[in-house]
């Protein structure tokens, strides 16, 4: 298929993550399924559609921009441990400020967990994930695969810190003063065990799903 096939999966990746968001067509599918019953199907799609994403990058035409050295499995292996508890500590925690939080009404600026040290962690998890997997896969595909994702967590956090500003007005500034503390909570601990626990089920399915082993 050559390049039809990457090319189609951009198209359904960006199409797929711009329409059922619209407020008067996510009305319409909240109306029939429900706010829980849309978060659950388009998390489900976002994933399929990354991975047929990812696959379709892999069967690409292979233009080399650099070669492979075995040192570069590394930078995605480590990368990915950080990246992992940052999503188990952000997921589902109150956050106004960027995207995918919960209870944002609760959000106390004096006690913002990893808010306080990140903004948008969910943005840099994403970006971490992209950046790490470029040093190993240096060919066209790939590169403009994750180097897609990587440009979208990097240019989205300005974006967002935009839109926020106008959204919140006056509250902008009260909620960005936001203190750096670290706090080990049994909660917290939970979720440290989540992200350890999604490291390695990412490991598992690296081969089954990806086609390539992550381990070295």
């Amino acid at each position: 298929m050559g390049w039809t096939e990457l090319i189609l999966a951009f198209a359904v990746f960006f199409l797929s993550h711009a329409v059922p968001v619209r407020p008067a067509i996510k009305r319409r599918i909240v109306a029939r399924i429900g706010a829980r019953g849309f978060s659950l199907a388009y998390s489900a799609m976002s994933v399929a559609v990354l991975i047929w994403l990812i696959v379709a990058a892999g069967r690409a035409p292979f233009a080399q921009l650099w070669p492979w050295a075995p040192w570069q499995r590394f930078v995605p292996l480590f990368a990915m441990l950080p990246a992992s508890l940052i999503l188990a500590l952000a997921i589902g925690r109150p956050n106004p400020l960027s995207f995918g939080g919960a209870h944002n009404d609760r959000f106390d600026p004096n006690r913002p967990g990893l808010v306080g040290w990140v903004r948008h962690p969910l943005l840099l998890a994403i970006g971490l994930w992209a950046g790490a997997h470029i040093v190993p896969n240096g060919d066209l595909a790939h590169v403009l695969l994750f180097g897609t994702f990587l440009a979208f967590a990097r240019l989205g956090m300005g974006m967002i810190d935009r839109r926020k500003r106008r959204q919140l007005g006056d509250d902008w500034a009260r909620l960005t003063k936001t203190t750096r503390r670290v706090e080990i909570t049994p909660g917290g601990l939970v979720r440290v065990a989540l992200g350890l626990a999604l490291y390695a089920v990412l490991l598992w399915l690296h081969t089954p799903v990806i086609g390539v082993p992550a381990l070295p």
